[in-house]
């Protein structure tokens, strides 16, 4: 009944966002995370808990404003995100601008596939969405929802403008298989990681535990890893930034805008890496 009803609610604000203008789309989405910041207790301590670990010098009230833009900032990215479904190819590319597409496509180029890696951060979803019909199609990979319904809501919005999804579990060797044919995929990367792959990289300063896949791939199939970022130019309208094929340090981006990171997951979870973790590219699994 409750994933029922969650698809329900959903389903309804894709309705009501297709009628609405950005301006509205963006405040409705603001005043729905600012009512998850004021009754999501769990969360919010969570994030106050973040913030104050990655920003030790800053007055606690510069740090509640960077919490509360947190949630409203997941307010709009869903709100944007249903109302980018609605929008025709053409009229999702009029809301945005890239830069450092260049990179994408000397990356292409090279014929042995590209790694995308991003995190919770800005608009990601928005960005594969129009990176499709700008450069060409990737592949994301994700978890999926526990809501099926939802999950398959979810995946159809991510495929609309030709993109495909591979779920997270045994998806290594299809990966590989992409990457051989030269296309790219996509992957979060940002989040704790409960695996004897994971390695522990500083993120403010602190140990957290870090996918390796990202890095065993590159190595393997000698495909460029290229980070991007989605970020808000106000009025619905986007930037999709790629970087260099050489990964800058992708805290730099949450530190010059927390407001748009996930301060509400538990990122930093044990005292620091096992023995087994402290190996810097531990082997893929073709089946992990």
């Amino acid at each position: 009944m409750r994933h029922r009803l969650e698809y329900l609610i959903v389903t309804t604000l894709i309705g009501s966002t297709r009628l609405m203008p950005f301006w509205l789309v963006e405040r409705c989405g603001a005043l729905l995370g600012l009512a998850f910041y004021a009754f999501d207790g769990s969360h919010r301590r969570i994030a106050e808990r973040n913030v104050a670990g990655a920003f030790p010098s800053r007055p606690a009230t510069e740090r509640r404003v960077i919490v509360r833009g947190a949630f409203a900032h997941f307010g709009r990215l869903l709100f944007g995100l249903l109302k980018f479904s609605t929008l025709s190819p053409g009229a999702m590319l009029a809301r945005v601008e890239f830069e450092g597409e260049e990179h994408v496509r000397l990356a292409y180029a090279q014929g042995r596939g590209v790694l995308f890696v991003t995190g919770h951060f800005g608009f990601w979803e928005v960005q594969a969405m129009v990176h499709a019909l700008r450069l060409q199609p990737m592949t994301v990979l994700a978890r999926a929802l526990d809501n099926r319904a939802l999950n398959a809501l979810l995946e159809r919005m991510r495929t609309r403008t030709g993109n495909s999804v591979v779920y997270r579990q045994g998806t290594i060797r299809r990966v590989m298989r992409l990457l051989h044919e030269g296309r790219s995929v996509g992957i979060l990367i940002d989040q704790h990681i409960q695996s004897r792959d994971a390695i522990y990289v500083d993120f403010f300063d602190r140990p957290a535990a870090t996918t390796s896949v990202v890095a065993a791939l590159a190595l393997r199939t000698g495909a460029p890893v290229i980070p991007l970022f989605a970020l808000p130019l106000g009025g619905g309208r986007y930037r999709m930034v790629y970087e260099q094929s050489v990964e800058p340090p992708p805290e730099e981006y949450v530190r010059r805008r927390p407001e748009l990171w996930l301060w509400m997951h538990r990122r930093w979870r044990d005292s620091g890496p096992t023995e087994s973790a402290r190996e810097p590219f531990p082997s893929a699994s073709p089946d992990s």
